[in-house]
């Protein structure tokens, strides 16, 4: 659900035309690298390199058992279905199996101000730059995805005597990650209206 721009500024200060995406307010794994010489590899700060073959072939099993549900379907509407729960059934445990290899610390998870178009955190780091750009990976719950993103500083709001607010945009996102973020939103939306 896209919020309709105007000329107003939200309370946070940030102009209100630069909104396109609903936002929530959300409890996330948040991991911040900052793009600098010093990253083993600009498009590959958090050091997965060992994994991209095998993400490349897990994507390409996905594409194919894709297309072959939707000729499954055509025939048999109740294997199909079967097919489409295994399958979802293995990606959740995959993802599952993953985290716990690599489990995120109590201080990397943070709530933020989460929408397609980027994100908002608070930090005790007062060293950061309008400008700057950062590379982060967050980790959704409950479905556990790991979008990568490349984020710029809008902003930088003081909260309280100790910690800042960063506003970010993300200036390079794959579309698939940019899916998940959506899915993610909608899903939070759904629990909310669930709860009322």
């Amino acid at each position: 659900m896209a919020a309709h721009p105007s000329d107003n500024k939200d309370s946070s200060g940030v102009p209100a035309d630069r909104r396109h995406y609903y936002r929530i307010s959300d409890r996330i794994g948040l991991e911040i690298r900052r793009d600098t010489a010093d990253n083993a590899s600009p498009a590959d700060p958090f050091d997965d390199s060992h994994l991209e073959t095998l993400r490349a072939e897990l994507h390409r099993i996905d594409q194919d058992v894709r297309s072959q549900l939707a000729t499954l379907a055509e025939r048999d509407r109740l294997l199909t279905s079967l097919m489409k729960s295994l399958n979802t059934k293995l990606d959740i445990l995959a993802r599952i199996m993953a985290f716990e290899q690599n489990p995120l610390q109590p201080e990397d998870w943070q709530t933020v101000t989460l929408s397609e178009g980027g994100l908002a955190f608070e930090t005790a780091t007062g060293d950061y730059c309008v400008g700057e750009r950062l590379s982060m990976r967050l980790t959704l719950p409950p479905e556990l995805f790991q979008p990568l993103a490349t984020a710029c500083i809008l902003t930088i709001e003081p909260c309280d005597t100790s910690r800042y607010r960063v506003h970010t945009e993300f200036v390079d996102i794959h579309d698939h990650d940019r899916q998940q973020i959506a899915r993610h939103v909608l899903r939070w939306q759904a629990r909310q209206r669930q709860k009322e």
